[in-house]
């Protein structure tokens, strides 16, 4: 009865708004067809992660670096298990740190939760032991005796392929005496094959800012990301183009002996 008469108190014109409001709320509320991505966590590959070394390594001598190799990712909600309201999606619009795509850019369509979840699983136990086929091959190079060598890489809601560099460069640095790093923290991204070729990623530009919230000061970048590396460097970062594990090592030992300043920019082809 007092919703009645409530109604009835009021013209169509201020029913017709009110009830514009609440669709429009509605609206906001329910699940988007976009896909929202932020700079993720980075994670320290010569470090720990859940208790356990990221890099676990016997069969060999290993030794001790002072700085940081950190890896990037990417965080994401309007995927598979992850989903992303309307409302969400018009804030991250407004969000110069978020990037928002179409869903079906992001993941096929008709993907499910657990073939997501799968898929990326797939794709970072293969970046890891194509990892430490490129860093052992760079190791024997090296002189380093790899024959008992045994690996093993453990991380923590991180999938995809994207640290396969990140993973191959931890391994080397943990098997050779030198501080490559020179205490200082270094960050990068890229995929890596068996040649020890390093591949292009998604979301590089969310990945360096995600860089340098964590205190590095480096980024060892992919050649094939440089179009969309160049005038998006975070101030305080300083990108290096690499294109195989072999150029990112002797560019990790560079910056590492102050001699990163000759390292190669990204450039626009």
């Amino acid at each position: 009865m007092r919703l009645r008469r409530y109604v009835r108190a009021r013209s169509l014109r201020y029913m017709a708004g009110l009830i514009a409001v609440v669709l429009s709320v509605v609206v906001l509320c329910l699940p988007s067809a976009y896909s929202v991505q932020w700079p993720g966590p980075t994670l320290n590959v010569l470090g720990d992660s859940g208790g356990q070394p990221v890099v676990k390594v016997s069969g060999a001598n290993t030794y001790q670096d002072t700085g940081k190799l950190l890896l990037t990712t990417v965080s994401a909600n309007g995927v598979p298990g992850y989903p992303v309201s309307n409302a969400e999606v018009i804030w991250a619009l407004l969000d110069s740190a978020r990037v928002v795509k179409p869903r079906e850019a992001v993941v096929p369509v008709g993907q499910t939760t657990k073939e997501y979840q799968a898929e990326t699983l797939k794709d970072m136990t293969s970046s890891q032991d194509k990892a430490v086929k490129a860093a052992t091959s760079v190791l024997e190079e090296q002189g380093v005796d790899v024959s008992k060598l045994e690996v093993s890489m453990h991380v923590d809601d991180i999938g995809g392929p994207s640290a396969g560099m990140m993973y191959a460069l931890g391994l080397i640095d943990e098997l050779t005496p030198q501080n490559e790093s020179g205490g200082k923290t270094i960050a990068g991204t890229g995929t890596i094959n068996d040649k020890g070729e390093v591949g292009a990623i998604g979301g590089i530009k969310l990945k360096m800012l995600g860089a340098k919230r964590d205190g590095a000061t480096w980024f060892l970048a992919p050649k094939g990301n440089c179009d969309d590396v160049v005038g998006h460097v975070p101030s305080g970062l300083r990108d290096v183009q690499v294109s195989n594990l072999n150029e990112a090592y002797d560019a990790l030992v560079a910056i590492g002996e102050g001699r990163g300043d000759e390292l190669p920019h990204c450039t626009v082809d």
